[in-house]
């Protein structure tokens, strides 16, 4: 037995199919926000904290982590992780001191 669809037929399967999608899409975007250090899944204890990236190249980054109290520059690919340098911490910020000539 065979049916023909009607126009109700055809609105409530196109209105589904939008829900998925949008489904879809709202959990792509809030699994993209709660990637990184301030997701749901960071630690309070944390002793090694990712706290800046910059894409260089395509699959290529350059990262600051925080290991204890200490800050190391980092280079990832996806078949390696390499040490670039460790920072110097920056030094306190004062108001007071001025630059001579």
């Amino acid at each position: 037995m065979h049916t023909a669809w009607g126009l109700w037929d055809w609105l409530q399967y196109l209105l589904s199919f939008a829900l998925v999608i949008g489904l879809l899409l709202g959990m792509l975007w809030a699994l993209r926000k709660l990637q990184g250090s301030s997701g749901l899944m960071r630690r309070s204890g944390a002793q090694m904290v990712v706290l800046d990236t910059v894409s260089v190249a395509p699959r290529q980054k350059i990262a600051i982590v925080r290991v204890r109290d200490r800050e190391v520059l980092v280079g990832l690919t996806p078949q390696q992780i390499s040490l670039l340098g460790w920072l110097e911490p920056a030094a306190p910020a004062d108001s007071d001191l001025q630059v001579k000539p």
